[in-house]
């Protein structure tokens, strides 16, 4: 029996030696095909594993896909919470059978406040239906209902709230705030009514909804410097050159369909903000093109930089054209503290057009070339200037730009 037993074990070890003999050479798969599983052993060839693709390389992103995140201005509905209704009551315990009505007050709604945020550069987060939360109902015993929490909602430094067109406050500064809408009061509960002449009163009132309004929220993009220009005049390709901003560029016109703004930052630790308005065509006081829409952000503009495009054959008229657009959107507008930027010196007939274009104007011309990055540094010198001019007459109380 026992030989017998032996015998058995020696072909099992022969048998599974042979498997694991097969496992290691051009049969490893028969395994599988057993269902037999072993540890450590793998039924694919070593060099048959999946090798991963090169990660794609991420073009240049459409300007709606940079800018999706950017919105100036929306319609908001807010509704503030309604209060909770009074209880109606009457206290019940032993030994007090007749304890008198108990029933608590109801908890005022919840408002809606508007604060301005430093660290909110959008309105992106903003969304169109805010209702704040309404007060719980009152209780026995005399129990309060909990008044509903206020409601934030955080915006731009330099919103204007309006409400049918009509501006009721500018948020400029941080940490402003505006309430909007006012939540609903609570409801009386029965034992509010308690009285010599009613000792039993059966009276308990809801409570009043909460505020309604509809306003419209617009950001006006605070910036120290705006670049102002015609399409397809290099604002864009400047702002990269001189900046941290990266809008899109193309050699199309219009295709800055949102404004940006870039941060120049020098080695004081001094910044200054610089903002790409969307290019402006004529007519655009009258809302052609992109129109009123973005006029507004050069209100908030410390002071013009006109960007030129030395290709066109007469260059100097499009500054007489650009300030006649700012006029006429608000009188005196194109009359803050300016400089000119002749852009594409890197042309071959610019050379001339700069000469001529000297002797047009009387601003200061800075000629560069956003391309090749050509004179950049004397442009970011002069922002400089006028950056600490323009603080110099803050301080002093002149020079300060109309609703600013």
């Amino acid at each position: 029996m026992l030989a017998t037993w032996s015998r058995v074990q020696t072909l099992r070890w022969c048998f599974l030696d042979k498997l694991w003999r097969c496992s290691s050479g051009p049969g490893h798969g028969f395994l599988s095909l057993l269902g037999l599983g072993v540890r450590g052993l793998s039924s694919s060839p070593p060099l048959a594993a999946k090798v991963r693709g090169e990660p794609r390389r991420r073009g240049d992103m459409s300007e709606k896909k940079l800018t999706r995140h950017f919105v100036d201005h929306r319609h908001v509905k807010l509704v503030a919470g309604s209060g909770g209704k009074g209880a109606c009551s009457f206290l019940s315990e032993p030994r007090k059978e007749w304890g008198g009505p108990d029933g608590g007050n109801g908890g005022d709604g919840g408002s809606i406040i508007l604060k301005a945020d430093k660290f909110v550069k959008s309105l992106s987060q903003v969304v169109p239906v805010y209702k704040a939360e309404n007060g719980q109902s009152g209780g026995t015993k005399n129990c309060y209902g909990r008044n509903g929490s206020t409601t934030y909602i955080s915006v731009p430094v330099g919103t204007v709230v309006k409400e049918q067109g009509k501006t009721l406050l500018d948020l400029a500064e941080h940490g402003q705030e505006y309430l909007a809408v006012f939540g609903g009061a609570g409801g009386k509960g029965n034992q509010f009514f308690l009285s010599n002449e009613n000792r039993a009163p059966m009276t308990a009132t809801p409570g009043t909804p909460g505020q309604e309004r509809a306003l419209q929220l617009e950001l006006r993009t605070m910036a120290h410097a705006g670049l102002i220009g015609f399409p397809n005049a290099g604002k864009s390709s400047l702002l990269r050159a001189i900046s941290n901003a990266r809008p899109a560029v193309a050699a199309y016109p219009f295709t800055t369909l949102n404004p940006h703004v870039g941060i120049v930052k020098y080695r004081d630790h001094e910044q200054v903000a610089v903002a790409d308005i969307p290019g402006i065509i004529r007519g655009a006081h009258l809302n052609r093109g992109l129109g009123i829409s973005f006029l507004r952000h050069i209100e908030r503009c410390r002071f013009l930089l006109f960007v030129l495009d030395l290709s066109e054959p007469e260059p100097w008229t499009q500054v007489q054209h650009l300030c006649y657009e700012l006029d006429k959107y608000e009188p005196g507008l194109s009359q803050r503290p300016q400089a000119i930027i002749a852009n594409k010196m890197d042309l071959p007939e610019a050379r001339g057009k700069l000469e001529t274009l000297k002797t047009r104007v009387t601003q200061r011309v800075i000629p560069v070339s956003a391309l090749t990055g050509h004179n950049t540094e004397e442009l970011i010198l002069h922002l400089r200037e006028l950056y600490d001019g323009y603080i110099q007459g803050e301080a002093s109380g002149k020079d300060k730009p109309s609703r600013w």
